[in-house]
């Protein structure tokens, strides 16, 4: 009979092995598309056929980093209030919650060209994309965002711009906890300047932003 404690035991640390190689890949692949299951396994600190056993594969691994990022999206979303009829302190609180969940976006982007294509990387992102555009039409509406720009195209400018500042922060070259960039993707859309900071400085909280790194 098996022991329901070491069973139990087991099945954790196969949980933790699975996220770790979930991890791994999301550094790895992240740093370079082309980047082997052997890189992978090493990074994560395992060997090559406890990859394979986990995800049978490539395609799998990738796959299982579109699902980690679905589910991880979906929570951060899932946090977000009812959107407010303030659309700067709206786009300020959406970039601050995503922020924490943004390197698995920026990951599943690079892999769009050979791994998961267009249609499923927009399946995933879509919910994010469909409140970036809600949240910047009402601020046209309102007068507070500028308007040279349709609202779709412009909440693509600012996931780019999102993502490319969190680029920088892995990559050494700049500092930030998503405030800066909460405000950098204000003043993107029109908010005037002072406004756009003084707005995110209301929405942060020290001990938020501290659990908010990204992930």
């Amino acid at each position: 009979m098996t022991d329901p404690h070491v069973a139990g035991g087991g099945r954790h640390r196969t949980r933790l092995t699975r996220a770790r190689i979930l991890e791994a890949a999301r550094r790895e692949l992240g740093r370079d598309p082309d980047s082997s299951l052997e890189d992978i396994a090493e990074a994560a600190g395992v060997v090559r056929r406890t990859v394979y056993d986990h995800f049978g594969g490539r395609s799998a691994l990738v796959e299982g980093l579109a699902s980690d990022a679905t589910e991880a999206l979906g929570r951060a979303l899932a946090t977000m209030p009812v959107l407010g009829p303030d659309a700067v302190t709206a786009m300020a609180r959406f970039v601050l919650t995503l922020w924490p969940v943004g390197d698995r976006c920026r990951v599943l982007l690079r892999l769009a060209p050979q791994d998961l294509g267009a249609e499923r990387v927009n399946e995933i992102l879509g919910p994010a994309r469909e409140t970036a555009t809600a949240i910047i039409e009402r601020g046209q509406r309102q007068g507070v965002f500028h308007t040279s720009v349709p609202p779709d195209p412009l909440g693509r400018a600012v996931e780019g711009l999102t993502l490319a500042l969190l680029e920088c922060v892995n990559a050494g070259t700049w500092s930030d906890d998503g405030t800066r960039t909460a405000t950098a993707a204000l003043i993107a859309v029109g908010a005037d300047g002072d406004l756009a900071a003084a707005r995110v400085r209301s929405l942060a909280r020290p001990e938020r932003l501290s659990a908010q790194r990204p992930a």
